[in-house]
């Protein structure tokens, strides 16, 4: 009995942790699929929050763990050299955010200086499809929208919540 539950433990721990993602069919994305920044341009001066719109033809929207053909959802990559592993699920960090609901646009807090924005498809399990749909990388640029001390003083000096 012994025995056979330690190989039956083997077996399983064989599958999650050796053949984990590997095993998992990629979604195939259409052959005319087109990623793209509809906003910003590229080259664009903005202020922050910056709202980001997204484009996709050929292939439709669907939310993370939905799995319908010829769909997936939005993966903005902020200021990434390299794209991430196209066998893997895409990072979930700063540099990387989903947007598992559906959407179709973001708005965003940037820091003041030069970004680099990029879209990449990630299938229901946020894997790249077959062949990778990913985006034109754009450069923008974030202005900085502190007011001037002077402006800053002459708005708290009036005692209304406003500017003289």
């Amino acid at each position: 009995m012994l025995f056979t539950y330690e190989l039956a433990r083997a077996v399983f721990l064989l599958g999650i942790f050796v053949f984990p993602l590997h095993a998992v069919e990629k979604s195939t994305a259409s052959e005319d699929a087109k990623l793209y920044i509809i906003s910003p341009l590229d080259g664009e001066t903005v202020s922050s929050p910056v709202k980001i719109v997204f484009g996709l033809q050929g292939m439709g929207i669907a939310p993370a763990g939905i799995k319908f053909n010829n769909t997936g959802h939005h993966h903005l990559l902020i200021d990434v050299a390299e794209l991430p592993d196209v066998n893997s699920p895409i990072p979930s960090d700063d540099n990387h955010k989903h947007f598992g609901k559906g959407q179709t646009e973001a708005v965003i807090e940037l820091q003041p200086g030069e970004h680099t924005l990029q879209l990449m498809l990630g299938d229901h399990m946020h894997i790249p499809h077959d062949p990778v749909v990913v985006s034109k990388k754009i450069k923008i640029n974030v202005e900085d929208n502190k007011i001037s001390s002077q402006e800053e003083k002459k708005c708290i000096s009036n005692g209304y919540g406003g500017c003289k």
